[in-house]
């Protein structure tokens, strides 16, 4: 058998592959240095910077100078007295300057013919009465979070006890509508339900309609030609006995009022404890009445358009779709939904109508 070859990448083969990339950047970069005058690391940091504190005088200037620039407009508006000029939008005036120009347009002036009398210039451009005018509204702040927070009964992962209360909840509320639809009052009917009447039956109906209350008995029979005799005239020794009961009633309405009047200053304090029970149950009613109007805003916003306002459902999963873990979890996009209603709750945006899909 002849001899095993060697491995021909040996000793000798290895100088061969050996890389001398780093030495010739070593040499191409001492060369540029010297060059150039030395390498940078090696010189001080005061020989490469310095600190400069000339002052630049001419940029300066120039800032100055386009800052106090007033425009043509308002110089010519700035020789009369009796206009104020409008400023620029470019122009950012100081508040002591506003108030030094509202100050000169408030002067008066004296009239050639009437050296003591003085009338005062009407400012035109003055925004005060618009100031007034337009008073910005503010928003009251609303008692209802911005985010509110849902039961723990309505979590993914929720304990026995307390899916079983948020459970019952949803449940009332549904309950409520149905009640509320059966038992609430019945709409209008748009037509009513009727037999057809036979033209016989017609002559009839016709014929009870042309009878009069006169000509009926006293049993309600039909009587023709019998009529109410007509009023008989009135005498004179009637008509006096008329008036004399009409003052005798009179005087006697007249003695009752003075004997109530008589019988109240009698029942003074009595009358003054029931004003004073009154009162307290006034006040009792208005705290009554503020305190229903906070929970009714805890609850629900203010009406805002024509439409009421409605709360969305609880979200609450049932026993059948609580998993346990998130992963198992039915998506729903009910994000944008909750912060469209949280916008409707808080009073920022008017209830709309619903609109159902067809």
């Amino acid at each position: 058998m002849g001899k095993a070859k060697s491995s021909r990448k040996g000793k000798k083969a290895w100088r061969a592959n050996i890389s001398t990339d780093d030495i010739d950047d070593f040499f191409e970069k001492s060369t540029k240095d010297a060059l150039t005058g030395g390498s940078l690391s090696a010189v001080p940091s005061d020989s490469l910077f310095f600190l400069d504190k000339s002052r630049d005088l001419s940029v300066k200037r120039k800032i100055e100078k386009n800052r106090n620039k007033v425009l043509h407009c308002d110089s010519l508006l700035q020789r009369n007295v009796f206009v104020q000029p409008v400023p620029s939008s470019r122009l950012k005036k100081l508040k002591k300057k506003q108030k030094e120009q509202k100050a000169k347009s408030e002067t008066k002036v004296v009239l050639k013919g009437e050296e003591n009398s003085t009338i005062g210039i009407l400012d035109i451009w003055d925004d005060k009465g618009e100031e007034n005018a337009k008073a910005k509204k503010k928003v009251k702040a609303s008692l209802i979070p911005a985010v509110e927070v849902e039961p723990p009964g309505c979590s993914f992962n929720p304990s026995f006890e307390a899916h079983q209360d948020s459970l019952a909840l949803a449940v009332a509320e549904e309950m409520q509508k149905v009640y509320r639809n059966e038992l609430g009052p019945q709409p209008v009917p748009v037509t009513v339900p009727g037999e057809i009447v036979n033209e016989e039956d017609m002559y009839f109906l016709d014929a009870d309609d042309n009878l009069d209350d006169e000509d009926l008995g006293d049993n309600g029979d039909i009587v023709i030609g019998e009529r109410h005799s007509k009023a008989r005239r009135v005498t004179r020794v009637e008509f006096n006995r008329r008036a004399r009961r009409k003052d005798m009633l009179k005087a006697e309405a007249e003695a009752k009022k003075i004997e109530n009047i008589s019988k109240e200053i009698d029942c003074l304090p009595d009358i003054v404890k029931e004003i004073a029970k009154e009162d307290e149950e006034k006040q009792r009613r208005h705290v009554r009445r503020i305190i229903s109007r906070q929970e009714r805003l805890k609850s629900g916003p203010p009406r805002l358009g024509k439409h009421k306002f409605e709360p969305a459902p609880v979200q609450v999963l049932l026993s059948e779709e609580i998993s346990g873990s998130l992963r198992k979890l039915k998506g729903c996009c009910t994000l944008a939904r909750d912060r469209f209603k949280s916008l409707e709750k808080r009073g920022l945006l008017a209830p709309t109508a619903k609109h159902h899909r067809k």
